[in-house]
């Protein structure tokens, strides 16, 4: 078994990629109140957009810029022409339109002119030395995971407490009808708001090809139930919460298959801890009140 710090570092690598996910998709529900399983798809569009880039230029940096934007376009478009028209619809319609649109996105991915039924390798030599030390080793992947991160969510505080655009959700997010008296204009929160969310999404697909090197038309099976646990841990809506509750839900997952790995799974722990934690904080492990 790795060493308890390998372990741990390992875990907050795999905490950074579930937040990376998570988090728009806790943003989206915290105005709008809606399940976006159409994100995973936004995530898997990242991934195949940053391969397809890499292979023409070579660029890593590159790649990932116009994945995150590629993947926030696509974000705000699924919000302007298919949520906002069914915003007073019943909470069904919009869940059941997301996994359509989810599952649409994916088959189209299979296609042959696209990325196909197949695997395709995402090599990437990204020039950084790796870290090394008695109690852990990182490679370069994950050091560029680690610096992203802390980048992205430093980026994404300050939106939300520093700047009018965030006060404008965190109002939205409270009460939506009483932000719109204020003269908050919701559709354009939103909006931002899914760019943001979908942007982040996008990276995370970029991230996840390259740790793995493998992006398919498929990827974002897990991820989509996974962000989903997530948020749920975390209070839905509760951008911290689900900050947090992605650390640990890594951490334990990783943890508990370094030593109970052989009677369950990775993915049948999350599930595992979800109803553990449900049944006594049904409401999520770090919800206000």
């Amino acid at each position: 078994m790795a060493s308890f710090g390998q372990l741990l570092a390992n875990g907050i690598v795999l905490g950074c990629i579930y937040i990376f996910i998570a988090i728009g998709l806790t943003m989206v529900y915290g105005i709008l109140k809606i399940l976006h399983v159409a994100h995973a798809a936004i995530y898997t569009i990242g991934a195949a957009v940053g391969l397809a880039i890499f292979q023409l230029c070579n660029n890593f940096w590159l790649a990932l810029f116009l994945a995150m934007l590629v993947s926030g376009v696509a974000g705000m478009l699924v919000y302007q022409g298919v949520y906002r028209r069914v915003l007073n619809a019943p909470r069904i319609v919009p869940l059941i339109i997301s996994i359509g649109l989810f599952t649409l996105v994916q088959d189209l991915l299979q296609k042959d002119w696209l990325l196909g039924p197949y695997m395709h390798a995402f090599n990437v030599n990204l020039n950084f030395a790796d870290v090394k030390t008695s109690m852990f080793r990182l490679t370069s992947v994950e050091v560029v995971i680690l610096t992203l991160a802390i980048i992205f969510l430093a980026a994404v505080y300050i939106i939300l407490t520093k700047t009018r655009i965030g006060l404008a959700w965190r109002a939205s997010a409270q009460d939506t009808e009483m932000a719109a008296a204020l003269g908050v204009n919701i559709n354009w929160v939103i909006a931002l708001n899914f760019l943001l969310g979908s942007a982040l999404a996008g990276a995370a697909g970029v991230l996840v090809g390259v740790y793995y090197n493998n992006v398919y038309a498929t990827m974002g099976n897990v991820p989509s139930y996974k962000a989903f646990v997530v948020i749920v841990l975390g209070g839905m809506g509760n951008v911290t919460g689900t900050i947090v509750a992605g650390l640990f839900l890594a951490l334990a997952e990783t943890f508990l298959v370094a030593t109970v790995g052989f009677v369950l799974p990775r993915d049948a722990i999350a599930f595992l801890l979800l109803i553990l934690v449900l049944m006594f904080r049904p409401r999520g492990l770090f919800s206000r009140g």
